[in-house]
């Protein structure tokens, strides 16, 4: 089978378009002919090897942290799914991915995919859609009538992050640049801010409870966020780099999310988007011989929104 390998950590030059071997499912596990993966900002981490600490994966390494595809074989033991299943999943990180005609998956990771949208563009919900899910309900605790700053809210997780918290009864605050408002808009944000010309301190008049910080940001602006947050607040930062702030003397939390796979967490999503009620946007669709350019562009700030990246076979 093709697949896109890396067997040195490095800069984008070195994802090779290789032929290999097409792997078995062991038991527990369930081999995926690939529809689509996408491309993730912890795909360039974990290429350039500043993740070795918390993903030490082997060498050479197949990328691609999200599936989406059908199941091709059983392995020992699996029972739940059978051959041609549409699924849908987000891959443990330090195995190999899914940027490859084929992938294994343990069957814990893997829930049935959407009816409502192409397969392939299904790679667009697992990671981002359960970075948002977790970030507002697992540390944030959100609730109906709450007010929420998703800062950043243009990225790929900003658009998952601000249509459960307005499904969810939130007021929600974004940030985007102007490129990116009318989309934000449509994804149900009540009021955007834009960072590249308003300052947050102004614009935000009223205390929110939760902030979801996606962007990259500086401590000093960092820390400006706490006095916005209400008492008893939170911040949840998936700028994992550089832990939350937080401010004890008014309870105000700071959460630093470290994603993980949740099967069950990505079947309510999937339910959420056959019902209508929640949008997968895919900003470019790009064959997998195309990955390394795709990780170029992104090291040089030229990619906006979600890009999935199709199999040979798709």
């Amino acid at each position: 089978m093709q697949a896109i390998r890396f067997h040195a950590y490095g800069d984008p030059s070195v994802l090779q378009l290789e032929d290999v071997a097409k792997p078995t499912p062991r038991e527990g596990e369930v081999l995926v002919r690939v529809a689509a993966t996408s491309f993730n900002g912890i795909d360039a981490g974990i290429r350039g090897g500043g993740m070795q600490g918390p993903f030490p994966v082997a060498l050479p390494h197949i990328p691609g942290i999200d599936v989406a595809g059908t199941v091709e074989a059983l392995g020992d033991g699996v029972t739940g799914f059978e051959v041609g299943q549409r699924v849908v999943g987000f891959l443990p990180m330090v195995a190999d991915g899914a940027a490859a005609e084929f992938a294994v998956a343990p069957t814990a990771v893997l829930t049935a995919a959407p009816e409502r949208i192409p397969l392939a563009d299904a790679a667009a919900l697992p990671a981002v859609g359960l970075t948002a899910w977790q970030a507002l309900f697992d540390h944030a605790g959100l609730r109906a009538g709450q007010r929420v700053l998703v800062n950043g809210a243009g990225g790929a997780v900003g658009a998952y992050a601000v249509q459960l918290a307005k499904r969810a009864g939130a007021r929600v605050i974004a940030t985007a640049s102007a490129r990116s408002r009318d989309r934000v808009l449509a994804s149900g944000a009540d009021e955007v801010v834009d960072h590249t010309t308003d300052a947050l301190a102004d614009a935000v008049t009223e205390p929110v409870d939760v902030v979801v910080q996606l962007a990259p940001i500086d401590p000093e602006a960092f820390a400006a966020l706490v006095p916005l947050v209400a008492d008893g607040g939170v911040i949840v930062s998936t700028t994992v780099w550089m832990p939350a702030p937080s401010d004890k003397a008014r309870g105000v939390r700071g959460v630093d999310l470290f994603v993980r796979s949740d099967a069950v967490q990505l079947a309510e999503l999937v339910a959420l988007v056959d019902a209508g009620e929640l949008r997968v946007d895919v900003a470019e669709r790009v064959p997998l011989a195309d990955l390394r350019s795709v990780h170029e562009r992104a090291a040089a700030g030229g990619v906006s929104g979600k890009v999935v990246v199709l199999a040979p076979s798709a």
